[in-house]
């Protein structure tokens, strides 16, 4: 960056800083450090982590600052019903990270907008088109065939070790295309660049992560320091690329006989902007959120041999010999505990989304500023002693003979999130990860590599927009004798 662009702007950065506040009555949290802020607290851990440590000193509700951006952070189930009930309409704005105001997407996007009129129009087609029960049933069948495929592509790999959400990925994807234009998206056993929309999902949540000067000093933000903006530009042009081709023949051949999403855009007169917006956003945080909590429950499993057995013990009792199906799952209650717990420890987006406040307005006995950014730690939550019972060991049973649910009812269990922004998927999430889940421990024994014992297996994270592995999960599957005869 030219010397003489930071000459005029520190002044500037610091002078915003040591400026007296005019905003009374603000909740919490650490002294800043002038222009950097809380930052150097991040350095140490990764934020989510971090963030809870704060939060045990200073308060379930907390006010930090990134640079020079002030963030309320919600960390206990009692702020998060303020943030997500008692005040969800006032705190149900989008804080949009730099890097994602793709303006071709953004005033198209579901996920990224404010609650305006187009956003309900928006949101009411995606959940009765996409996520309805009745169209959740219309797909079944297509849905247990890309299971039933994936199991038969790790039949192939038998006694070899395999990264687990490669394929799971894959799967998931596959699903949601036929969804979304009745075609796959992913082939197994491709590899480096071939991989599509797999990689450039992932890598455009990486960037979106990633720590960005535009964020944290909002003055900056038209510069694009970093180049994160025209990175996440680039690999959205390029997943574009990969259905355009399905888009354009569709319109050309002016065929109605497929019933899938695309069909239905179609029909309601989208553009081509806006149909990309609702592809990225079915495609981009279904198959990577759920990609991730099932590699993370697999790997509590591994390291939990004995729950792992009482999994497989009910797949056989309920399922058999036969292949599982979703008529199977209400009758799986440990396999679905698994997921929950799974959930609880590991929420695949740990900040949820970050909200924005539309209005000034009280929670808690503190003032939110208009415009404030709001995260609410929903990883902090899920491990929150005062809710949980010895919160940080996987422990399904604690589901078994409870009532709680993902649905946005019990603000101490919001992996989904709760209110008006609460995850449209949920309903297909909901029955794509046991199936899945299921299948993989039903049809295979599963192993880590070179006999390495399950309790030697780290836990570690790293942070994209979402909560991953890191490394991703390698594991041995070697087909079941009682297996042998699924289809």
């Amino acid at each position: 960056m030219d010397p003489l662009v930071w000459f005029l702007l520190v002044p500037l950065i610091v002078l915003l800083f040591f400026l007296p506040s005019s905003r009374k009555n603000l909740p919490p949290g650490p002294k800043p450090w002038p222009i950097i802020g809380n930052m150097l607290s991040m350095l140490t851990g990764a934020p989510h982590v971090e963030l809870m440590k704060l939060a045990r000193t200073h308060g379930p509700l907390m006010l930090v600052k990134f640079g020079a951006q002030p963030v309320i952070v919600a960390s206990t189930p009692a702020a998060a019903t303020e943030i997500l009930k008692a005040n969800d309409r006032i705190l149900s704005g989008r804080y949009i990270p730099h890097s994602l105001r793709m303006k071709n997407h953004i005033k198209h996007s579901v996920v990224w907008t404010d609650c305006t009129d187009n956003w309900k129009t928006l949101r009411r087609i995606a959940r009765t088109e996409l996520f309805s029960t009745k169209m959740l049933d219309a797909q079944l069948l297509v849905r247990e065939k890309k299971v039933a495929e994936m199991v038969n592509f790790v039949r192939g790999q038998d006694g070899k070790a395999v990264v687990i959400t490669e394929f799971v990925f894959g799967t998931l994807l596959n699903i949601l295309g036929h969804v979304v234009f009745s075609k796959d998206v992913f082939q197994y056993g491709e590899k480096g660049d071939k991989v599509g929309m797999q990689r450039l999902i992932r890598e455009m949540l990486m960037i979106a992560a990633s720590p960005n000067l535009s964020d944290f000093y909002p003055i900056l933000a038209g510069l694009d320091l970093h180049g994160l903006l025209r990175a996440c530009e680039a690999r959205l042009n390029d997943v574009i690329g990969l259905w355009e081709g399905a888009v354009k023949e569709r319109r050309e051949n002016n065929d109605h006989t497929k019933q899938d999403f695309l069909e239905v855009l179609l029909a309601n007169g989208f553009d081509d902007a806006q149909i990309n917006a609702m592809f990225l956003e079915t495609f981009g945080p279904g198959s990577e959120t759920s990609s991730t909590t099932i590699e993370w429950a697999m790997a509590e499993l591994l390291r939990s041999p004995e729950k792992m057995s009482k999994v497989r013990a009910e797949l056989d009792r309920e399922v058999g010999k036969d292949r599982l199906t979703e008529f199977h799952l209400p009758r799986l209650h440990y396999l679905q505990a698994c997921i929950k717990e799974t959930m609880r420890l590991h929420p695949a987006a740990p900040f949820l989304i970050p909200h924005r406040a539309v209005e000034t307005c009280e929670v808690m006995g503190y003032t939110i500023p208009k415009d404030n950014q709001i995260l609410v730690n929903a990883y902090a939550i899920g491990r929150d002693p005062d809710a949980w019972k010895d919160p940080n060991t996987f422990i399904p049973e604690r589901f078994l003979e409870s009532d709680l649910d993902y649905y946005g009812n019990h603000f101490h269990f919001i992996p989904f999130g709760a209110g008006r922004r609460i995850c449209l998927g949920l309903p297909l999430a909901s029955r794509t990860i046991p199936m899945i889940l299921g299948s993989l421990i039903h049809a295979f024994d599963w192993c880590l590599p070179d006999g390495m014992p399950g309790a030697q297996l780290e836990m570690k994270e790293k942070m994209s927009l979402t909560l991953v592995r890191d490394p991703s999960l390698v594991a041995v599957p070697k087909i079941r004798a009682r297996a042998s005869s699924i289809n």
